[in-house]
């Protein structure tokens, strides 16, 4: 049989994504070029970053069909699609997170509700920019710097806007350390950073196990649609604290919570794609996003600024901007600011009292919007 060489090499070049790429998707290789390069050089959360813009890689190659019906993105994305995968990371994240500074400083719990300012803000804003409230619901949930929060509730309520919505979420939540220390010291004196807060008291074991379960029955009957993230969160916490199910601590905050991190991260990069990615709706959506992020960290800070004027200034208001959900990191940039006003000032215990009230006040948050539009 003849074989046309030069037609079957033409074929083949023609079949190469390299002349199948559209300018846009160019575009979208770039920017999750820039992702990894954030990630990877610069360690922004890498955990987050490095599957969200690998999977954002993956979907903007053509010809793959890899997040075609039935491809391997498609069926990954099933448990977003779900709502499977928020709550097991919670549960993964209730393993791994001590409640103890919040329980030894109950007043902590005002600053991680005045650190989701930002949401409802963020809401209003994209109200009177004409959005359904499904959607403002969803872009003002970035506020609260909680990225498996951020995907739940923008499944339920606005799943088309899923993708921009979940990397501004998690781009933001890698961009604490460079979004939050400008506003901090705008919002506070040298005097007021300077402030060193007494050691917190020793929290008994009785307290850490009653926590999980008082909290669960109370937001659950409260507010049932909040249910399955809290409830998810103190399981995990349960785990850890009763010190008698040691395995499946240890697989809930080691094996479950990373390979569900990769599922979930892969899977929502892999939404954005670039004639869904590069809209002027997605310019929009990142740009509340981060006027919802910054108001969150101004809410924090100006209760915490309060407090420190009542309590006669033992409390620092630094500790506030740790009041979105983004552990420990937000506690962590509380801390650095503290030890760069004043060395040796460690406030890292006390802002891990806000950062642990905002992963539960983000959950409320998020179960008040799906209350009320879901």
């Amino acid at each position: 049989m003849d074989v046309n060489i030069g037609q079957t090499f033409a074929k083949l070049i023609a079949t190469t994504g390299f002349l199948n790429m559209s300018v846009g998707q160019l575009i979208m290789l770039a920017i999750s070029c820039f992702l990894l390069y954030l990630a990877i050089v610069r360690q922004y959360e890498p955990l987050l970053l490095v599957p969200i813009a690998f999977g954002m890689l993956l979907a903007n190659l053509p010809l793959t069909g890899i997040k075609d019906p039935g491809g391997l993105l498609d069926v990954l994305y099933t448990g977003v699609k779900m709502g499977v995968y928020p709550p097991l990371i919670f549960l993964g994240i209730g393993a791994m997170t001590d409640f103890s500074p919040l329980i030894a400083n109950p007043k902590s719990l005002l600053l991680g509700a005045a650190a989701q300012l930002g949401i409802f803000v963020a809401f209003i804003g994209a109200i009177l920019l004409k959005m359904t409230p499904q959607e403002a619901a969803s872009i003002g949930i970035i506020g609260g710097a909680d990225g498996p929060t951020a995907i739940f509730l923008t499944s339920k309520l606005a799943p088309h806007l899923l993708g921009p919505i979940a990397v501004a979420a998690y781009s933001y939540m890698a961009l604490v350390p460079v979004i939050q220390p400008p506003i901090m010291r705008m919002l506070t004196t040298k005097q007021e950073r300077e402030v060193t807060m007494s050691q917190l008291r020793t929290v008994s074991k009785t307290e850490k196990i009653l926590f999980p379960i008082v909290v669960t029955i109370f937001v659950s009957l409260l507010l049932p649609s909040a249910a399955t993230l809290v409830g998810m969160l103190m399981l995990g916490n349960l785990f850890k604290e009763c010190m008698l199910v040691d395995r499946i601590t240890n697989t809930a905050k080691n094996e479950l919570i990373n390979i569900i991190t990769i599922f979930l991260g892969v899977s929502v990069g892999s939404t954005a794609k670039a004639e869904i990615f590069l809209t002027f709706s997605t310019l929009k959506i990142i740009g509340m996003g981060l006027f919802a992020f910054a108001f969150g960290t101004v809410g924090g800070v100006l209760l915490g600024k309060l407090m420190y004027r009542m309590s006669g200034g033992k409390i620092n208001p630094l500790i506030g901007s740790a009041g979105v959900s983004a552990v420990p990191m937000a506690a962590r940039v509380s801390n650095v600011e503290g030890l760069k006003a004043k060395p040796g000032n460690y406030l890292l215990m006390h802002a891990m009292g806000p950062n642990v009230a905002g992963v539960i006040g983000s959950a409320i948050a998020a179960g008040v919007l799906l209350s009320l539009f879901g």
